[in-house]
């Protein structure tokens, strides 16, 4: 294994009823950096990231996380990768009826890693970190969507991830709320040393975060480069995307399927 390849996508396809989602998707996340992962709806974004957790089995071709096929691996090999992940969702994905902080507590209690005053002071130091100690008593329905985030970040955090995936994190939030969570993906990646995958529609969010851009389109990588690199790309579909211009070789008409 070359330790610089965290993640792998290996000739990957994919497809859901008469619809092929991933067409070849070929893509390489090093150690400690940000790859975000741009492009229209319907392109095989977040199908890439099922595959990255092994939630989806690719039809052909491979997914390697840590050298290891997460796809194709035993089960228990395939729980050990996992539980080297965190994983993000566009809502925060938390349990409505228990508190921020027993959804923070939640994957320590599930897997049994910590019990009595070591989880708590887990606990409290992930929420410390998310500024969220103020909010630990407080339902999902009573705190904002930039909080929900923010406590959804505080539960994968909970087990020590090498590697966090995001799924739309900015998505709902205000320009100034969108600033503070970019901020906080770069302290992440900073202070962590966290491998961060960032599936996103957001540019302005791409350029600050990211330290490469692969942009998808119709199920394949077309262009993968920094964000200095995307800016001054010649190819009419990412040029059009970027600029958000309705005038231009790319197809408008996708289905909601990402």
């Amino acid at each position: 294994m070359d330790d610089n390849k965290i993640i792998e996508m290996i000739s990957v396809h994919k497809t859901f009823g008469k619809r092929k989602i991933l067409k070849g998707m070929n893509l390489t996340v090093k150690k400690g950096e940000t790859m975000v992962i741009l492009g229209p709806s319907g392109t095989g974004k977040s199908v890439s990231l099922k595959h990255i957790t092994g939630l989806s089995i690719p039809d052909e071709g491979d997914c390697k996380i840590f050298g290891e096929s997460i796809s194709f691996s035993k089960e228990k090999i395939r729980k050990q990768i996992r539980a080297r992940m965190g994983v993000l969702f566009q809502s925060g994905a938390l349990i409505n009826w228990l508190s921020v902080y027993e959804n923070v507590a939640l994957p320590l209690r599930e897997h049994k890693l910590a019990h009595g005053k070591e989880l708590d002071d887990i606990v409290m130091e992930k929420l410390r970190w998310l500024d969220l100690v103020q909010a630990k008593d407080n339902l999902p329905g009573d705190i904002s969507g930039g909080m929900k985030k923010r406590a959804g970040i505080a539960r994968a955090l909970t087990t020590n991830p090498e590697i966090l995936l995001y799924d739309e994190p900015t998505s709902g939030l205000d320009p100034v709320m969108s600033n503070v969570f970019n901020e906080l993906i770069l302290r992440l990646q900073r202070e962590l040393k966290v491998t961060s995958v960032v599936v996103t529609h957001d540019m302005q969010s791409a350029y600050m975060i990211a330290d490469r851009i692969s942009f998808i389109y119709e199920g394949e990588v077309i262009f993968c480069g920094t964000p200095e690199q995307i800016r001054e790309s010649k190819n009419s579909i990412v040029m059009q995307f970027i600029h958000g211009s309705t005038k231009g070789p790319m197809i408008l008409d996708h289905s909601e399927k990402k």
